[in-house]
């Protein structure tokens, strides 16, 4: 059987899209669909339900991605270091980060690193998608906000995130079926509408009024007056101690996420990518 038809099924197996596996792969999506299609004649059944967003692995596509991953994970690795034979030589870490984690977790862990000589390469996006380019090799390690469960991939526990919903001064009091101008990473509200769904059990009460893509500018926006937001309480810490936010809410059980470093295989590659793990674990167990 064709890898590259392999490499192609794993890809949208570990994305649960077609597009978003082409964009992984630097392939257009009527490839990817069209090599999808060519492996499913071949082994003689679906793979793929397709969804309204996204597509969902059949049983028999599950079965195949248990039994293909380590071997495909570890031809990578193998290219991987063909390719950039010197990075662990160097020093270099190729690193990924959620956005939510970068002020709050990794900066404080990699300044004495770099300090020290290392060389970070740090890739943002959502955890699935840093996940899947850490079992393709393209990651030495990554932090994730949900466990791990590809193929190859071990994780570590660092802590638990826990979530505050914040506001300038002038927002309080707050009463949950007032309409507040909200301010979120994206339009979809993905941390607004984890707040509510976990404390109210509902949907947010409106869209939202100012999205920037970065947790430092939510934040900023929020001490500023714009809105309303749901941020990790590590980032919001400071500006509550100073008063320039207040806490709109204290729920008796506050949304939490568990944080993880996750590497390929058992522990990570190379010494530098295990200091950079050490290091990540030191600073997480003091918040």
């Amino acid at each position: 059987m064709d890898l590259a038809l392999l490499r192609t099924f794993l890809a949208v197996h570990r994305a649960g899209s077609l597009t978003r596996a082409a964009a992984d792969l630097g392939l257009s999506q009527p490839a990817v669909t069209a090599q999808i299609r060519t492996l499913e004649q071949r082994v003689g059944g679906e793979l793929f339900v397709r969804l309204p967003r996204g597509v969902a692995p059949t049983v028999a596509a599950d079965e195949l991605a248990r039994a293909v991953a380590p071997h495909l994970d570890a031809l990578a690795a193998v290219a991987h270091d063909a390719l950039i034979p010197d990075a662990a030589a160097q020093g270099l870490v190729r690193l990924g980060c959620p956005a939510s984690l970068t002020a709050t977790l990794l900066l404080p862990a990699l300044a004495p690193l770099v300090d020290e000589g290392l060389r970070v390469v740090v890739a943002a996006g959502r955890s699935e998608d840093l996940l899947a380019q850490l079992a393709s090799g393209r990651l030495d390690l990554t932090l994730a906000t949900s466990r791990p469960r590809l193929p190859g991939i071990s994780a570590l526990p660092l802590a638990d995130e826990e979530y505050a919903l914040v506001g300038a001064p002038r927002w309080k009091p707050f009463e949950r079926g007032t309409r507040m101008p909200l301010v979120d990473l994206a339009e979809d509200l993905p941390y607004i509408r984890l707040y509510w769904s976990s404390v109210y059990d509902a949907k947010p009460p409106s869209d939202a009024a100012l999205v920037i893509p970065d947790l430092r500018g939510v934040l900023d926006a929020a001490i500023e007056g714009c809105g309303v937001a749901v941020l990790p309480r590590p980032l919001c810490a400071d500006a509550l101690e100073a008063g320039t936010l207040v806490l709109l809410d204290e729920p008796e059980i506050p949304p939490i996420r568990t944080v993880f470093v996750a590497v390929r295989g058992q522990r990570a590659r190379s010494a530098a990518a295990a200091r950079v793990r050490d290091r990540l674990v030191a600073v997480a167990a003091r918040w």
